[in-house]
C-alpha cells in the first residue's frame, strides 16, 4: 500500500468516525430537547464539530433523522435475520426476537426514546414504511415456521399475529419512554417473560388429549 493510498484510507476513516459523531450527538439531543425543539447548531454544539461541518456530511435536520432511523434499524434487521437463520425452534426464536428488542432500551435509552417519539410520529420518514415491515416480515416468517413445526396454531393468520407480537413490544418500549413502566433489569427481563409467555399463550397449539 503506498504513502497515498495511506492517507486516503485514513481521511476516510476521519470522515467516517466525524459523521458517526454527529449521528451520535443527534441522538442524545434530540431525546432531549425532541426533533422539533433541536436544532442544526445544537446537534454541532453536542458533538464538538463546527456548525458548517454537519452540513458536509447531511443536507438538513430531517436527514440526520432519518439516517438514525434507517442505520439503526437496518442493523436491528439484520439481528432479526441472524435468529431466523438460526436452527433453533420457532418459540426460541420469537423469545430471541423479543430479547433483542426490548434490551435495546437498557443498552441505548436514547436512541429508543428517539425512534419511539420521533420516527413513529415523523411525516417526513413516511417512505420508510418499507422497512419498518420487513421487521414485520421476519416475524411472520418465524410464526409461520412454528405453525409448520406444530408448536403454534395453524388456524392463526401469522401476519396479522406478527402485528399483535410487534405491537406489544412497541407499547412496552413506549412505556418505558413515557416513564409509565418501571425499567430496571429486573423490570426488561420480567417484561421480556410476560410478552412471551402471553404471546406463546395464545400461539401455542393445545395437545390433543387421547
Amino acid at each position: 500500500m503506498t504513502d497515498r493510498s495511506i492517507a486516503r484510507v485514513d481521511r476516510h476513516a476521519s470522515a467516517e468516525e466525524k459523521r458517526r459523531l454527529i449521528l451520535d450527538a443527534a441522538v442524545r439531543v434530540f431525546a432531549r430537547n425532541g426533533f422539533h425543539g433541536s436544532r442544526v447548531g445544537d446537534i454541532a454544539e453536542e458533538a464538538g464539530v463546527a456548525h458548517g461541518l454537519l452540513y458536509h456530511y447531511f443536507s438538513s435536520k430531517d436527514e440526520v433523522l432519518e439516517t438514525v432511523f434507517r442505520e439503526n434499524w437496518s442493523e436491528l434487521l439484520q439481528r432479526f435475520g441472524q435468529v431466523a437463520a438460526s436452527d433453533e425452534p420457532a418459540d426460541e426464536k420469537l423469545l430471541g426476537i423479543v430479547k433483542i428488542l426490548l434490551r435495546t432500551w437498557r443498552n441505548d435509552p436514547d436512541l429508543v426514546t428517539v425512534m419511539v417519539r420521533e420516527v413513529g410520529r415523523s411525516a417526513h420518514l413516511a417512505s420508510q414504511v418499507d422497512d419498518i415491515g420487513k421487521g414485520f416480515a421476519v416475524i411472520q416468517q418465524v410464526i409461520e415456521q412454528g405453525q409448520a413445526e406444530g408448536v403454534f396454531r395453524e388456524d392463526l393468520d401469522a401476519r396479522l399475529a406478527s402485528w399483535v407480537v410487534y405491537g406489544g413490544l412497541e407499547e412496552i418500549l413506549t412505556g418505558w419512554v413515557m416513564g409509565r413502566l418501571p425499567d430496571g433489569d429486573e423490570e426488561v427481563a420480567r417484561a421480556e417473560r410476560t410478552l412471551v409467555d402471553v404471546v406463546h399463550g395464545g400461539l401455542a397449539r393445545t395437545p390433543v388429549v387421547s
